[in-house]
């Protein structure tokens, strides 16, 4: 791509569209930036961007900017189907992502992880095991690490360990992984993406540049991902849980890739069977890449996870309480419920995505959970589903900080509060680590007596 005779327009000045204006005039480009919902901090990065050459586009100029640029650079928090995207559709510019133009200029060996649940957690752990197999790694992606960040800084002998999310794949084609992994599909962002169908779709474009000499990494205990093999040229690695397949597999109380184990599974730091699952991905990743047993089972099993999933925060009065901020799904919430091993009183709710609750109390009745703090927008609509599927351990509130208040008042000795929403965080915070971190200080605040 030729910088200097284009005009860019960045839409959304979150992470990826920052550092994707800051690549684009770091070559010399001429970049239009804009973002529909400036805060205080969006200004200041807007007004640091236009003292690097950028040209702020607000409400009023942006149809005027949009006919004047040639690309639009999409932040995936925008939807395909908004406004600003179709008026570039239809004078038949190009719209990419900061992880299409961050493809365009990759030269490391690429990981790809895309899947509904468990992505971070895939990308961190096998980034993990390659560094301690002496490789150099870096995770990125929509892990809060863009892309285009690191690109630079990965050479053809490295590796990038990129999580994918449905919101990138609306706007990336060309990239091309020597490993594609799809952790899971379970019913997410339908308000955006409409129908499962969509949803399904999108998730298999992480497939579909891949070719004879690359590698598909699919859950095969999931039928909707093993399905996937057949619109796939790559050569299938499966992982599972329920029985001997080609490629990682759990046997006999170990972890085994093609007939080799690599660990035990009671020496994984991390618990819940989605865990199991992550560090199944990463074994067949490893194998794959032909990677040192001994040190890959070693850093998988070391591995503590990341920030706000299933991660203990503190006792308090012999409460425990657990951050699990990022189960923004129902799917997530289920998982992290399952983990707990002691009664629990679990925080529920935030902005609706288009998801049915019904599974999620349904599956609340036969688990530890002995209360649920209901709050948020789509609380009116928890509380529907609740009632329908009989599950009448409830409080109801607007307010994060109430419902936590109420969580940590409702709580006994010997019991856990957990926060995984099964939501996501836009009601009243920037991200799902804003609202993990919101927690997080509260119960450092709290005092033994409460």
């Amino acid at each position: 791509m030729y910088f200097k005779g284009q005009r860019f327009f960045v839409a959304g000045m979150s992470v990826s569209g920052e550092s994707s204006a800051r690549f684009l005039l770091e070559r010399g480009a001429e970049v239009y930036i804009y973002d529909d919902l400036v805060t205080d901090k969006i200004s200041e990065i807007m007004s640091e961007l236009e003292g690097l050459g950028a040209h702020i586009v607000t409400v009023e100029t942006c149809e005027e900017a949009a006919f004047k640029c040639d690309i639009l650079v999409l932040s995936p928090g925008i939807p395909i189907d908004n406004n600003l995207p179709v008026m570039f559709r239809k004078q038949g510019k190009i719209i990419i992502g900061e992880e299409e133009l961050a493809a365009m200029f990759l030269r490391a060996t690429s990981v790809a992880v895309t899947g509904t649940n468990g992505k971070t957690t895939t990308v961190s752990m096998l980034n993990d095991v390659l560094n301690a197999n002496g490789c150099h790694s870096i995770a990125c992606g929509n892990n809060g690490n863009p892309l285009i960040r690191e690109v630079e800084n990965l050479d053809f002998h490295d590796y990038a360990v990129i999580e994918i999310s449905s919101f990138q794949l609306e706007t990336l084609s060309s990239l091309r992984p020597h490993i594609a992994m799809i952790t899971n599909i379970t019913e997410d962002h339908l308000n955006r993406h409409y129908n499962m169908e969509n949803y399904i779709f999108l998730k298999s474009k992480i497939l579909r540049n891949l070719r004879e000499s690359e590698y598909a990494v699919l859950n095969y205990d999931d039928p909707t991902v093993r399905a996937l093999a057949n619109n796939t040229k790559a050569k299938v690695v499966y992982f599972s849980m329920q029985g001997r397949v080609d490629g990682a597999y759990y046997e006999n109380g170990g972890i085994y890739y093609n007939g080799e184990k690599y660990f035990d599974l009671n020496d994984l730091t991390l618990s819940g069977v989605h865990n199991v699952y992550n560090a199944l991905a990463c074994v067949a990743a490893a194998g794959i890449l032909k990677l040192d047993r001994v040190k890959t089972g070693e850093a998988i099993c070391a591995f503590k996870g990341v920030r706000h999933r299933i991660e203990f925060v503190r006792e308090v009065g012999g409460v425990s309480y657990v951050d699990d901020s990022k189960g923004t799904n129902v799917d997530a919430a289920l998982k992290a419920v399952q983990a707990m091993t002691s009664p629990t009183v679990v925080l529920l709710g935030g902005k609706d995505k288009g998801d049915d609750y019904g599974p999620l109390f349904e599956g609340l009745n036969s688990s530890p959970v002995v209360h649920a703090v209901i709050y948020g927008e789509n609380r009116f609509k928890m509380l529907n589903a609740a009632i329908r599927s009989g599950f009448t351990g409830f409080s109801l509130c607007a307010d994060f900080r109430t419902a936590v208040k109420i969580a940590q008042f409702t709580a006994k000795p010997g019991q856990c509060v957990l926060l995984s929403p099964a939501s996501s965080s836009f009601d009243s915070f920037l991200n799902y680590e804003e609202r993990g971190d919101a927690f997080r200080e509260m119960v450092e605040n709290f005092n033994e007596v409460g």
